[in-house]
C-alpha cells in the first residue's frame, strides 16, 4: 500500500493520476495547505521541503521508502511497476523525461506565478505581464509539439500526466480574462486535453482528495 499525502492542487493531482494509471493501491491522507498542515513536524519527516504531495511506499522489504517532489515520485512509481508511462528504450525514455522536466521547470512555475499574481497582486502589472506572456509562449511550444502527434512524447506518458494536471488545474484561472480568445487558437492542445481528460485514471486522479 502507498500512502499519498496530498491536497487538491495540480501537483497533488500529478501524483494521484500516476497512482491511478499504474494501478497501485493507495491510501489518501489530506494535508490541508490552507491550514498550514504541511508544516507539521510529522509531515516534515516525510517531505523535508514542506510541500505536497509526498508518498510513502510500505510495500518494500525493509524500511518504508518516502519520496517527495512530484517528478521524482512519478518516476519512482513508473519504475516500480515497469509501466509504459516511462519507456525503457533510450530514445523514447529521453523524450518522456525531457518533457517531464519541461513541465517541472517551465510550465508549472510560470502558470503558478501567473495565477498567484493575478489572484493576490492584481495591480502588479509588470509581474502579471511577465508571467502571462511566458505562459502563453509555453502554450505555443506545447501546441506546436502536438501538431503531428497524439500525445506529447508520442505515446501517453508521465509527461502528459504532469502537463495535463497543470493545464487543467490552472490555465482557466488567468487565461480567459488576460488573453480573450487565445485559448481557442491552440487547437492541438484542445484535442490533446480532451483525450487526456477522457481517461478513467485521469478522471479518478483529478478527484483526489475528495
Amino acid at each position: 500500500m502507498i500512502d499519498l499525502y496530498t491536497f487538491g492542487t495540480p501537483n497533488g493531482r500529478k501524483a494521484s493520476i500516476t497512482l491511478e494509471e499504474v494501478g497501485l493501491p493507495y491510501s489518501v491522507h489530506t494535508v490541508h495547505i490552507g491550514k498550514d498542515e504541511q508544516f507539521a513536524p510529522e509531515f516534515l519527516k516525510i517531505s523535508p521541503n514542506n510541500k505536497i504531495p509526498a508518498i510513502v511506499d510500505n510495500d518494500v522489504p525493509s524500511e518504508p521508502i518516502s519520496v517527495f517532489e512530484t517528478g521524482a515520485m512519478m518516476i519512482y512509481l513508473a519504475e516500480k511497476t515497469a509501466s509504459p508511462l516511462l519507456p525503457t528504450e533510450p530514445r523514447a525514455r529521453a523524450d518522456v523525461l525531457q518533457w517531464l522536466m519541461w513541465q517541472m521547470g517551465g510550465q508549472g512555475p510560470m502558470f503558478g506565478q501567473a495565477n498567484w499574481f493575478i489572484g493576490n497582486q492584481p495591480d502588479n502589472e509588470p509581474a502579471i505581464e511577465r508571467y502571462v506572456n511566458e505562459s502563453v509562449r509555453l502554450l505555443g511550444v506545447l501546441d506546436r509539439r502536438l501538431a503531428d502527434r497524439e500525445y506529447v512524447a508520442n505515446d501517453y506518458s508521465l509527461a502528459d500526466i504532469a502537463i495535463y494536471a497543470w493545464h487543467a488545474g490552472r490555465i482557466q484561472s488567468w487565461m480567459p480574462a488576460e488573453r480573450p480568445g487565445q485559448l481557442e487558437a491552440f487547437t492541438n492542445i484542445a484535442r490533446w486535453q480532451a483525450a487526456c481528460a477522457a481517461r478513467p485514471a485521469v478522471v479518478k486522479g483529478m478527484a483526489v482528495p475528495s
